[in-house]
């Protein structure tokens, strides 16, 4: 079970890191009608979101992972290396707290729950990302939106 979980969550991350691939530099600073978070900006919420936790239940897994400044808009290049590091920290988490009774500290009610959390949080943003790119004139091409949902292929 174990090992089930670490490659959903990992398979999760890289169905962002495809996503990302997938957008233009140009358009990462596209927002939904010209008001809310840029495409940049809700990439690194995602990413400062997980290190939010990693500091409060982990913060040796830390090291070398920084915050992202939603602004100014950096390089793509960036969220990627961004995005991997975190998701590699919370891969190590959520190994170290799938062991029987284990816990991520200040999460109720399990690591499994964890997860779940995050995806859900994380795919949340994940549809905002596509509505900015839709409402700004850049929708993703078909390939790529119905790709996002190929999780035995990612």
């Amino acid at each position: 079970m174990e090992e089930q979980v670490l490659e959903t969550w990992a398979i999760h991350n890289r169905i962002h890191l495809y996503l990302l691939n997938a957008i233009p530099e140009e358009d990462l600073p596209a927002t939904p009608t010209g008001k809310g978070r840029s495409v940049y900006a809700l990439f690194a919420h995602i990413h400062n979101v997980r290190l939010m936790w990693l500091k409060s239940a982990a913060p040796e897994l830390l090291a070398g992972v920084e915050k992202i400044e939603p602004t100014p808009i950096g390089a793509k290049s960036d969220l990627k290396a961004a995005l991997e590091a975190s998701g590699n920290a919370v891969a190590e988490l959520l190994r170290r707290e799938l062991q029987p009774g284990g816990k991520v500290k200040g999460f109720k009610p399990h690591a499994v729950g964890f997860l779940g959390y995050l995806i859900s949080h994380e795919s949340h943003h994940r549809g905002q990302i596509e509505w900015a790119l839709k409402q700004s004139g850049k929708p993703l091409p078909d390939s790529i939106a119905y790709g996002l949902w190929e999780w035995g292929t990612r």
